[in-house]
């Protein structure tokens, strides 16, 4: 496994982490959404980003600067997260501004975790499983996104050979920068240079004697890359 890029490795520790700011249920947020959503696609994100370096975390670190009020919505969807795949949630310390009250709602999740996979050279082409999506469209179209559960139990039971997980900067820039090659294109029925938002979109490395059965596995939403 090849670590990713958004992740910081010490040792065999992985610490990844993903933020949100404006996106919650105070009166000035520019998207209005329960305060649990919000840190349930934060830690999606950062939980992706640990698989990617081939890591499974330990402990969550919450940076609340939404107030007290919050702190134990966000705690219910990180839950969600591990409730997802099914495994016990790690233990979660941190921190809440008090001293000041923000107009917005800002927060960040931080996942520690441990590197299980050695880095190593992996070969199969390159396929998008998801849809890219941003703001609203995450609440409206929730069935195109890529499922926790599905890459999950595709990962450990080596259905696929590399993760990647897609944010803002749209499948094409992440698909660049997963393969080492900047100056070239990737052709896809999705839009490649939108925002996938909480990486609603994941790339996979996919062995070409496996595809028939990641086909089965991942269904209509995954696409070849070409």
């Amino acid at each position: 496994m090849i670590a990713y890029r958004n992740a910081i490795q010490l040792g065999d520790w992985i610490v990844t982490t993903d933020n949100s700011g404006g996106i919650g249920e105070k009166m000035d947020d520019l998207v209005a959404v329960p305060d649990q959503i919000t840190a349930r696609f934060a830690t999606r994100v950062a939980l992706l980003e640990q698989w990617a370096a081939g890591a499974e975390p330990v402990a969550v670190l919450l940076h609340n600067f939404s107030g007290n009020a919050s702190w134990h919505r966000y705690c219910e969807g990180i839950r969600d997260v591990f409730d997802e795949i099914g495994i016990t949630m790690p233990p979660i310390s941190g921190s809440s501004e008090t001293n000041m009250s923000l107009r917005q709602s800002a927060v960040a999740v931080t996942l520690m975790g441990k590197q299980k996979l050695e880095s190593s050279e992996s070969t199969g082409d390159w396929y998008t499983y998801g849809t890219p999506l941003v703001g609203e469209e995450v609440l409206t179209k929730e069935s195109e996104i890529a499922s926790l559960t599905v890459l999950d139990e595709a990962r450990r039971t080596g259905l696929i050979q590399r993760l990647w997980p897609v944010g803002s900067s749209g499948v094409l820039a992440e698909w660049r920068a997963a393969t080492g090659n900047p100056d070239c294109d990737a052709a896809s029925p999705l839009d490649v240079t939108c925002s996938a938002g909480p990486a609603t979109v994941v790339l996979l490395q996919i062995d070409k004697e496996k595809l028939p059965n990641a086909k089965r596995h991942f269904g209509t939403l995954l696409h070849a890359l070409r």
